[in-house]
């Protein structure tokens, strides 16, 4: 049955590999579980509720993605996207969340026309194969920034704006907790040059396990304060009758508050962020995972973005913020998950995680910062694919901008952005306007246009 599905002999892999796979990708999503649930508690939603439409809609749109498309992508609610919602349009505009999850909804519903109509996979192929590929070193050194943030060995500095932490200060939590990311880091790329097969999964159970053995032995001891907590996960049950307080409320909004041009500003942002992020996610994990063709387009491209949509409409009736394809598939599809049957285990996992949301959101991220660092390293291997011969050199820097802005920038949409505008500008200017598409240059003015208004 999982054979005629998924049709696992035709992508050369197994059940075996695809379900290890599905694994490592959802425990390098599962922080969104405790993420999101802090993140959209400032707009005054309740926590649980929010876990739960978290949950609901991950696996929605992870198991769309898998039965449409047949790909191992996961999606969850994108992160910045939250962020967005809870600090711009609810905090900053003032907006009830209610309004603000009725943007999602409408955005999710102009998602889901564009994915049934060719404009996005138009988008997609339009993007020169070079820049696809800086895309997806671009992702990589982004997931790794992010890795190392999680991890507390990343830190802010006034004088260079990011450096390395003290270990020294805080060590039984902050200090302790960076430590053991550098182990996890060792371990789990050891494991990988041995070639033991889902090594970032056990580097990321290691990890957790040293941390619980330190805890133990008094090395790290939780401090709220810090947010570090206990290491070992506590059997609770979670109260699903909250669902109640967020499902549907997209439908209840008081419109005497919305001002109609703001609100169609907010449905773009919205929009814009979602289409390029996702898009960008796409084209970096495809590319690693040898799935594009010899143009350098995926096959299966329509069904996956019809998936997303689907997910970020669930999501905003169930009570969540934008639902995307999340970055962290790439550590599923690097230990072999190449079909919907890794997507399909992720979603279970998360349609699980509901009754366990303790257990599951106890994996501390410096657990799972190591596999996001290894990932990073496995996505910059695809940098060897740019030529940087002089013929080549209007192609190749801008896929070096787009990798230079996505971390540095802290956005996959912003790297896409930069990687577009300054390709379509430095081959008109040498003279090789021929070789830009016409949709290239719409999308090069529609990124200024962003900058110019947004």
């Amino acid at each position: 049955m999982l054979e005629k599905l998924f049709k696992l002999s035709e992508n050369k892999t197994n059940v075996k590999t695809e379900v290890v796979a599905g694994i490592t990708t959802f425990m390098t999503m599962a922080y969104i579980l405790a993420v999101n649930p802090s993140i959209l508690s400032a707009t005054g939603m309740d926590p649980t509720a929010v876990l739960l439409a978290t949950a609901l809609a991950s696996f929605i749109g992870t198991a769309a993605m898998a039965l449409m498309a047949n790909l191992p992508f996961a999606l969850s609610a994108g992160m910045g996207l939250n962020a967005y919602m809870a600090y711009t349009v609810c905090l900053g505009m003032g907006y009830p969340w209610q309004v603000a999850l009725l943007a999602v909804f409408v955005e999710g519903l102009i998602f889901v026309v564009l994915s049934l109509t060719n404009i996005r996979e138009a988008i997609f192929n339009a993007i020169p194969l070079s820049l696809k590929r800086g895309v997806s070193v671009g992702i990589g050194l982004f997931i790794a920034f992010i890795g190392l943030q999680n991890a507390g060995l990343c830190v802010n500095n006034d004088a260079t704006l990011v450096g390395l932490t003290d270990f020294t200060q805080n060590f039984h939590s902050k200090g302790i907790s960076a430590l053991l990311c550098v182990v996890g880091v060792l371990v789990t790329a050891a494991l990988h040059i041995r070639k033991v097969k889902g090594s970032i999964l056990i580097g990321i159970v290691a990890t957790w396990a040293l941390g619980m053995l330190c805890q133990l032995a008094g090395l790290y001891v939780p401090d709220p304060n810090l947010k570090c907590y206990s290491l070992f996960p506590t059997m609770a049950w979670t109260d699903f009758s909250k669902l109640g307080e967020t499902f549907g409320q997209c439908f209840r909004v008081d419109f005497s508050v919305v001002k109609p041009l703001e609100f169609v500003v907010v449905i773009f942002a919205f929009l814009f962020v979602d289409i390029f992020d996702t898009l960008g996610t796409l084209i970096g994990v495809s590319t690693k995972a040898n799935m594009l063709d010899g143009e350098g387009r995926l096959p299966k491209i329509k069904p996956a973005l019809l998936a997303d949509s689907i997910g970020t409409t669930a999501g905003a009736i169930l009570g969540t913020s934008t639902v995307t394809t999340f970055v962290e598939s790439a550590s599923g599809v690097a230990v072999g998950g190449r079909t919907g049957l890794t997507a399909m285990v992720t979603g279970l996992l998360f349609l699980v995680s509901m009754f366990f949301a303790p257990i599951f959101t106890a994996i501390p991220s410096f657990a799972t910062a190591p596999a996001l660092i290894m990932v990073g390293f496995l996505m910059f291997s695809g940098i060897t694919e740019l030529k940087f011969d002089d013929d080549k050199l209007t192609e190749t820097i801008p896929a070096y901008l787009a990798i230079l802005a996505m971390p540095l920038f802290y956005s996959i949409s912003e790297g896409i952005s930069v990687g577009i505008i300054s390709y379509v500008v430095l081959n008109v200017v040498t003279g090789k306007a021929k070789k830009v598409t016409p949709l290239m240059y719409v999308l090069a003015l529609l990124f200024v246009l962003k900058y110019i208004f947004l």
